[in-house]
């Protein structure tokens, strides 16, 4: 697998097409970080780590569904492997004029696009959500 966080988006993309409550995806500290932010922003309900049927780490995201439609309308990623996205604090893009999250990796940690702008810190931007 060339890009896991790429994987992981389109797993939750899928799950929540289909009306799934929860989705399982391999375990990984960046994977977690960007569930951690997810959850921090009201998009998903939460994770957990689990096991897969092999006995290898997983995580088990709860998605969460606001009147039986998804919380998240539009998951998107950015930075991919053939092609970096990398942001100043003061140029991080505001996703539907703030409505929208968009999720970073910075020398301090992933965290949304607010968090990074108000601790003066860039990096790659990672996904939008929607």
């Amino acid at each position: 697998m060339n890009d896991p966080i790429g994987d992981m988006l389109t797993r939750i993309r899928n799950a929540q097409m289909r009306g799934k409550s929860t989705v399982v995806t391999p375990a990984s500290k960046l994977r977690a970080h960007v569930l951690d932010v997810l959850r921090d922003e009201g998009y998903i309900r939460g994770y957990e780590e689990a096991t897969d049927k092999n006995g290898h780490p997983a995580l088990e995201i709860s998605l969460k569904y606001y009147e039986g439609t998804p919380v998240i309308r539009e998951l998107k990623r950015v930075s991919k492997p053939g092609r970096r996205v990398y942001s100043a604090a003061i140029d991080l893009p505001q996703v539907r004029q703030g409505l929208g999250v968009s999720i970073v990796s910075t020398p301090k940690g992933v965290m949304s696009d607010a968090h990074a702008r108000a601790a003066n810190v860039g990096g790659e931007v990672i996904c939008t959500v929607f």
